[in-house]
């Protein structure tokens, strides 16, 4: 069975980069060699190098492929006009690609001191300050910047905080992008009513 909720081909790459998704949130990052991955899919690992040369190539390449519709939304935001329907809209498809790729994300959130360290790590920052940027206006008073910056790290956290929550995950989901709009649109226009 896949460790990622997205549907995925059956080939080595691919088989390789689940296996070691699992290993890496069972065990973590600097506990997972290429050698258990290669045991665990029960391939040699000239079979295994002949795909990936290091942890870090496959972790990048996980990131690559499950991160990728974070990637669009950042590219669509960016040609949309600067209004709340379209920051709504942002946040929306944010919250959808961070469940699709939400082992990826755990990952990476109970890793985030190696996550750091790696060349991943320049990129996930940058694109979260891409995506802040999209739902900021570009001369918003700090509060404002403020409550866009929460408004991203609010779909994070919900996460991760509501998932030992009761409850059905889509209802939870609902909530969070709810309290995230709401700071959005707070930060677009503070005078209107909520």
């Amino acid at each position: 069975m896949s460790s990622t909720s997205q549907p995925r081909r059956g080939n080595t790459r691919q088989r390789i980069q689940d296996v070691a998704l699992e290993l890496f949130a069972e065990q973590g990052y600097e506990k997972t060699s290429l050698r258990e991955i290669s045991e665990k899919l029960d391939v040699t690992k000239a079979a295994l190098y002949y795909h990936f040369k290091t942890k870090e190539d496959i972790l990048a390449s996980i990131f690559e492929d499950l991160n990728r519709p974070v990637t669009d939304v950042i590219a669509w935001g960016r040609e949309q006009p600067r209004t709340l329907e379209t920051k709504k809209e942002i946040l929306a498809r944010y919250s959808e690609a961070l469940t699709k790729a939400a082992p990826l994300f755990r990952f990476m959130q109970e890793n985030q001191a190696t996550v750091r360290d790696l060349s991943i790590g320049a990129t996930i920052k940058d694109r979260v300050l891409g995506l802040v940027d999209l739902i900021k206006d570009p001369d918003a008073p700090l509060t404002d910047q403020v409550r866009c910056l929460s408004a991203i790290f609010t779909l994070h956290a919900g996460m991760f905080g509501l998932k030992d929550i009761d409850g059905d995950a889509e209802d939870k989901r609902k909530a969070v992008l709810e309290v995230a709009v709401d700071l959005v649109t707070r930060a677009h226009d503070p005078g209107a009513d909520r």
